[in-house]
């Protein structure tokens, strides 16, 4: 079997799913289906059941994916080790990202690596900050950005603090909001952004917001407020150099402080001592970050 065809049955086990995994493999679903069955065929054992669920491994499927995840794996670190023979940055660079820092803040760091290291790859994974530890710890990448402050055994380093603004186009304070018939828009977030947020309002009001729509990403929940379809509580780091007309109002704990939402760099120790991984820290340093 050849070497792509086992890291096609890898992300087959991750994604559990052919749409998602065709995606990732930048082939058609009907191509990658047909490849599929041309590898059962060749083990002489079928590998995935196909539901409507998506797909599920058989007993001869795990083992057969166990030993893709093996080799792969193996195939990998060599790579790694015989870039670390050479002078210039090569080999992937693999990182999980929290959605939001992927889309407002990695963007413009990723362009400085590639242009600065043009021999390196890059293997991008964004999602919840929940879905990003379980990736580090199942070892799928080599760094981690989540948000909040989760506790790590490994190399862990702070990367930004944002500010939490409640942003809208018609409220101009906070205690607007007691008596707003406007909807509260929400995007779906990972457990600890959506319980600072229940606290904050369970501290300043008696009861739950009178209307809430609440969309799958972000920047829908951002482009909705900016439009004046309602308003929304944005962390600061979506809100950079947008100077739209609308007001940006802090959120403050007990204390009149702004509440703010930290941004953390995780890894092991034996990532950190990869080429790539360290070019991807020079130019974090360069930019004053770490």
């Amino acid at each position: 079997m050849q070497l792509t065809e086992l890291k096609m049955l890898v992300v087959l086990s991750e994604e559990m799913n052919m749409r998602k995994a065709s995606e990732r493999l930048f082939v058609s679903q009907p191509a990658l289906s047909q490849r599929l069955q041309s590898i059962e065929k060749s083990w002489g054992f079928q590998i995935f059941i196909r539901s409507q669920k998506g797909l599920t491994l058989t007993p001869a499927g795990e083992k057969i994916v166990a030993f893709a995840k093996e080799v792969t794996k193996k195939e990998e670190k060599l790579r790694e080790e015989i870039s670390e023979l050479e002078g210039e940055v090569h080999g992937t660079l693999k990182i999980a990202v929290a959605s939001i820092i992927g889309q407002h803040w990695l963007p413009n760091i990723l362009k400085k690596y590639v242009s600065k290291y043009p021999h390196a790859k890059i293997s991008l994974v964004t999602g919840w900050s929940s879905e990003i530890l379980k990736s580090m710890y199942e070892d799928h990448v080599h760094l981690g950005i989540i948000r909040g402050n989760p506790e790590w055994k490994g190399v862990k380093k702070h990367l930004l603090t944002d500010t939490l603004y409640l942003v809208d186009s018609e409220i101009h304070k906070v205690e607007d909001l007691i008596d707003t018939e406007r909807p509260f828009i929400q995007f779906k977030s990972d457990s600890s952004y959506y319980q600072e947020i229940q606290d904050w309002w369970h501290k300043h009001f008696q009861s739950s917001p009178k209307r809430t729509i609440v969309v799958d990403q972000i920047e829908t929940c951002k482009q909705m407020a900016y439009n004046g379809i309602g308003y929304a509580i944005l962390p600061s780091v979506t809100l950079v150099d947008d100077n739209r007309d609308i007001h940006k109002i802090p959120l403050l704990n007990e204390h009149g402080d702004p509440i703010v939402r930290d941004t953390w760099l995780l890894g092991f120790e034996s990532s950190f001592k990869l080429k790539q991984v360290q070019a991807f820290l020079d130019i974090l340093n360069e930019e004053g970050i770490s």
